[in-house]
Order: structure tokens, then C-alpha cells, then sequence
């Protein structure tokens, strides 16, 4: 991620520095590979997550089709166990609803802890497997 002369890197939940969360696909609301987020993100897309079947489903069944290539938005369609940066009320309602996919802790953004527990995103922590 590039950032502006004379700013700092935004943090994540952990407090360090916000890592990348993926460039293949290309996520990250600015496309940028990152889940940094700033007015015009309504969604507030700061959630680095490794995708689910379960996830990709509730996520269509609640009018989010994420699976489905849109190439008029330049967006591939997921596949499970692709990363991706989520709105952060969307992962928050998917934990409710048992469905909540892994969380790249390094990659998601400070502003998650708004919507959800760190206690709650660590439970749910992408460990490198599957």
C-alpha cells in the first residue's frame, strides 16, 4: 500500500502497523490490497478474512453475492479460501450467525474494533492452514 508524503500507516487490531491483505485477488474497498478504509467507504471494508463456503452463502443469502464475477466492478467472484476485505457490520453479523469466516489479524484494520470484540476476532484468527 502507498501511503500519502508526510501520513503514517494506518494500524490495525493489533495495534501495529496494517499489513496488506491481498493482491490476488485484489481486494481492499480502494483496491489497493489493503483494508484501509477513509470517508467515501460506506461499507467500511476493513475485515481481512480467508473466505468460507459458509461465509460465500450467508453473505448471498442476506443479498451480498460475493461468488459471482462482476467484471463491470472489476470483481472476480470469490471462491472459498480466497482473502478478502468485508464490510465489518457484515463479519460482525455472520459471527452472530455462526458463519464468520477466518480473520487475518495483521491485515484488518483498527476501525473493526467498532463493530467487533477483538476477543471475538481472535477466536476467529486465520492461521495460515486450510
Amino acid at each position: 500500500m502507498t501511503v500519502p508524503r508526510g501520513q503514517s500507516r494506518p494500524r490495525n487490531v493489533l495495534g501495529t502497523e496494517l499489513q496488506d491483505c491481498s493482491h490476488d485477488p485484489l481486494t481492499g474497498f480502494y483496491r489497493d490490497g489493503c483494508c484501509r478504509t477513509g470517508r467515501d467507504d460506506h461499507g467500511i471494508h476493513v475485515v481481512c478474512a480467508r473466505v468460507t463456503a459458509e461465509f460465500l452463502e450467508f453473505s448471498r443469502s442476506v443479498g451480498n453475492d460475493l461468488s459471482t464475477p462482476r467484471p463491470e466492478y472489476h470483481f472476480p467472484g470469490l471462491k472459498p479460501g480466497d482473502p478478502w476485505c468485508l464490510c465489518a457490520a457484515r463479519w460482525a453479523e455472520a459471527h452472530r450467525a455462526g458463519v464468520a469466516p477466518p480473520v487475518v489479524l495483521e491485515a484488518t484494520h483498527a476501525s473493526a474494533l467498532e463493530f467487533a470484540d477483538l476477543g471475538d476476532l481472535r477466536a476467529h484468527a486465520w492461521t495460515g492452514e486450510g
